[in-house]
């Protein structure tokens, strides 16, 4: 598949770790892409529900398409979420060209976005409140894997799927409103700040929608996620869109095969390096080895 060029994607809530992550799906938008810039707007890996028994193929092959567009030059940014808030001891950390951050500012065309994943503006998830909220998430991640199940069965009968763990997160009218606050809050602290843009990930409600009060106005842009909607973001040709994943549009099968190393080629790579460090005057330069050590193993 030829990959299509964009310039920004924002991408957010993929939830990896989980029962719920749509990481196929994701998988094959990353690998049908050529962005020039990401940003990772939280809830990347699910620390919260984090367990090492599940981390299937899928999960690490799209962290492993992230780290192959890093390594490429794709300058990469993570803002922090709250299901990944351990990540914000090592803000402003940066390696190579992933970049971890609690919000940042872009300047794209002369007009500016502020992003930041959404947490901090609900008081819903903190303190006592994260455990709850820690809780109702585990909930909601088995409310999504049954849900699949369903569905799955539905499709066999020839019937259409439904959707009841998002039907029921978006009629429960306390939910709906905590959503709007938040959302509400960030909009006009956007406005204040003079902000042509305010983009945030957290409520997994993908929107572009432009908003005024009497300070002024701003576009404020929800990347959604990748449990229910899969959806994200992208600023091409001057303009930000809103991208819903389609099944029609991948029709070729998916490899998600992911090899383990063998012990020989674990030797090989140990007596082959391919980077030589070069200290000068106590400066640090990374070149290719130039010493070359063949391996006599059979």
């Amino acid at each position: 598949m030829n990959r299509r060029e964009v310039d920004i994607i924002v991408i957010s809530d993929t939830h990896l770790g989980t029962f719920g992550a749509s990481a196929k799906e994701l998988l094959n938008y990353l690998r049908s892409v050529q962005p020039k810039l990401i940003i990772l707007n939280g809830d990347i890996i699910d620390i919260w529900q984090f367990n090492k028994y599940y981390f299937p193929d899928e999960h690490t092959l799209v962290l492993k398409e992230l780290m192959h567009f890093a390594n490429n030059g794709v300058p990469t940014y993570h803002t922090t979420g709250n299901h990944d808030d351990l990540l914000r001891h090592y803000t402003e950390f940066s390696f190579a060209n992933i970049h971890l951050v609690d919000s940042l500012v872009l300047e794209v065309d002369g007009k500016t976005a502020w992003v930041f994943h959404g947490d901090a503006f609900d008081h819903s998830v903190g303190g006592f409140a994260k455990s709850i909220a820690q809780f109702a998430g585990r909930l909601y991640d088995y409310s999504i894997f049954l849900n699949r199940q369903l569905n799955k069965l539905l499709r066999k009968m020839g019937l259409k799927p439904i959707f009841i763990s998002k039907k029921l997160k978006d009629s429960v009218k306390s939910a709906v409103k905590k959503m709007d606050d938040f959302e509400q809050k960030g909009i006009d602290i956007g406005i204040e700040k003079g902000y042509d843009y305010v983009i945030c990930g957290h409520v997994h409600r993908p929107t572009i929608k432009k908003h005024s009060n009497d300070n002024g106005s701003t576009i404020y842009l929800n990347s959604g996620d990748w449990l229910e909607n899969l959806t994200g973001l992208e600023y091409n040709d001057g303009k930000w869109v809103l991208y819903k994943y389609k099944e029609e549009d991948y029709p070729e099968k998916l490899d998600i095969t992911v090899e383990d190393m063998t012990s020989e080629e674990l030797a090989d790579r140990t007596l082959n390096p391919t980077v030589k460090v070069i200290i000068e005057n106590g400066k640090v330069i990374q070149t290719k080895t130039i010493v070359n050590i063949k391996s006599k193993m059979a």
